[in-house]
């Protein structure tokens, strides 16, 4: 039991008689620091995932420390427990410092340790931190077995350390950017095996040597006390870019839009185009390409390139089973229905009991969507995966124009985390090539929107006429994607399935990903909710 004068707030003072060095072993300080202090302080931070819940309690789930000489920080694993039965893991490292200009916004608590005061921060904030563990990372041996295992690209030797700050606001994790060329990622929220990204960066990057990710340079994992090996950080090349490509969409998308005014463009002049067919740009017809431009066409055909070389790269692995491809089967089916059955009736709660926060276009689809959840249900369990005679590869996962650098005329791939909903296992399990495809299409389908959304009143046609225009721009996207992608997969024998089969799953995988959206759209962005009720819509009607 905590004694009643060692219950603080984050303002108050904590003594106690231990060094920094032995911290861990006062209970009392534990104790405190975990339910007093911590309980605030994480609720504040941008890498907390759990603020639509209810915190619980926390418990120090491991620990372990990070010196070199005689310099010594924590790494905390911190389970943190909510009210509705489920629970994270979030990785802190901590440091004690005694200076007095450490911000307020830095300070997670006072502290008096034997005779010297200070305060205990997140050691991300101390440079000292961050260069200590560049300097483990960059002298790591190639084979480490001590529980805190730092590791280097074998052959590749670091400069020595001249400066590190952050990368700038990020929400789930924390990246610091080395001498303004390398840059480590620590994962915050973590889990009980290997991180993905890590696992698929190195595997990418270093035995495929794919040059479209970041090249792999080093990790930090711990060993945890089952014996389970945990990923800590990941260390690669900083990639020159010049922002993201969901920007760089939006931006061309805004442009299209513009030209509809500028040069007076009539909906019904232009020619339609099937939905997933493979078109060539140069059979595009010559009134699509006077709205269009050559310019937004030219860069979906060269992003649906770089998105088959990495599936290539990621379905050519015949050593590592963890990589290998494999085909549809039974257990993959009952995988896949048990989890789409349950996301699809919590969306179908969701819709039911947010019906009030929609109006006009968004209402109507979404009583319709709640009209058809028999059909929809029935389109998700009719996954007979004996007609199916594509390969399953190890895939991103969470793949949109947000995870793609724009390089000059190319494309740079990032963060294979996975989806961030899904199980750690889950994200592993491997999957149609097609499902990273149909996440794409998801993000040309929301740009697209989007842009309607941002500039809506600068433009001269009604929203109703706008997202005609923006349905036939997303197919003609989608048909240039296709023919590129199809034809560069066939030719490295990479086989993703014929056309039917391959219409089948990108229709399954686009009504999975417009289901998974909508649940973010009802709680966050009702005035958006349109967008995957409209992608759930297109797939139910065609």
């Amino acid at each position: 039991m905590i004694k009643e004068t060692h219950t603080i707030s984050k303002a108050s003072l904590f003594s106690s008689s231990n060094s920094w060095e032995e911290i861990i072993a006062d209970k009392d300080f534990v104790s405190v620091f975990l339910s007093d202090v911590l309980e605030e302080y994480i609720q504040k931070q941008r890498w907390f995932g759990g603020k639509s819940s209810k915190l619980k309690y926390i418990e120090l789930s491991e620990y372990f420390k990070i010196q070199q000489d005689g310099e010594v920080y924590f790494g905390l694993i911190l389970e943190v427990n909510f009210v509705e039965a489920f629970y994270h893991h979030y990785f802190l490292p901590i440091a004690f410092v005694a200076d007095e200009s450490i911000s307020e916004e830095n300070r997670i608590l006072p502290i008096k340790l034997k005779n010297k005061e200070g305060y205990i921060i997140d050691a991300m904030h101390l440079e000292s931190f961050r260069k200590v563990v560049y300097q483990r990372i960059s002298s790591a041996l190639p084979i480490d077995k001590t529980p805190v295992q730092y590791h280097k690209t074998e052959g590749f030797s670091f400069p020595e350390y001249k400066s590190s700050k952050f990368m700038g606001v990020e929400q789930s994790n924390t990246s610091i950017i080395y001498n303004d060329t390398y840059v480590l990622k620590f994962f915050r929220r973590i889990y009980a095996d290997k991180n993905p990204d890590y696992e698929m960066s190195r595997f990418l990057s270093h035995r495929k040597e794919f040059k479209h990710t970041p090249l792999y340079l080093g990790s930090i994992n711990i060993i945890d006390s089952d014996n389970t090996n945990v990923t800590i950080g990941l260390m690669q090349k900083l990639v020159p870019n010049s922002g993201d490509a969901w920007e760089y969409f939006l931006k061309e998308i805004h442009t299209i839009y513009q030209t509809v005014d500028t040069k007076s463009i009539s909906f019904k002049d232009l020619p339609d185009v099937e939905m997933f067919k493979r078109v060539k740009i140069a059979e595009v017809p010559p009134q699509i390409i006077d709205w269009i431009g050559l310019h937004l066409l030219t860069k979906v055909k060269k992003l649906a390139q770089r998105t088959a070389e990495m599936h290539i790269a990621l379905g050519s692995e015949f050593a590592d089973t963890s990589f290998t491809p494999t085909h549809f089967n039974g257990d993959y089916t009952v995988w896949l229905k048990n989890r789409l059955t349950y996301q699809f009736q919590n969306r179908l709660n969701l819709a039911e009991n947010n019906l009030h926060k929609l109006k006009g276009d968004s209402l109507q689809l979404a009583k319709e969507f709640l009209e058809r959840k028999n059909e929809i249900r029935k389109r998700l369990v009719n996954f007979d995966w004996t007609k199916l005679k594509g390969e399953r590869i190890r895939i991103h996962g969470d793949y949109h124009l947000g995870q793609i650098l724009v390089q000059d005329d190319d494309f740079c791939i990032l963060d294979f985390e996975g989806e961030p909903e899904s199980t750690i296992r889950d994200r592993k399990v491997k999957q149609p090539p097609l499902k990273d495809v149909a996440g794409l299409f998801r993000s040309f389908h929301y740009a697209i929107y989007s842009t309607i959304f941002n500039h809506q009143d600068e433009y001269k046609k009604t929203q109703e006429e706008l997202f005609e225009f923006g349905e036939l721009l997303y197919k003609y996207m989608v048909s240039i994607f296709m023919e590129t992608y199809v034809e560069t997969t066939k030719n490295a024998n990479l086989h993703i399935g014929y056309r039917n089969e391959r219409i089948f799953l990108l229709k399954y995988c686009l009504l999975e990903k417009a289901i998974y959206e909508l649940g973010y759209e009802l709680n966050s962005r009702p005035k958006w909710t349109i967008i995957p009720l409209k992608g759930i819509a297109n797939i139910l009607n065609s």
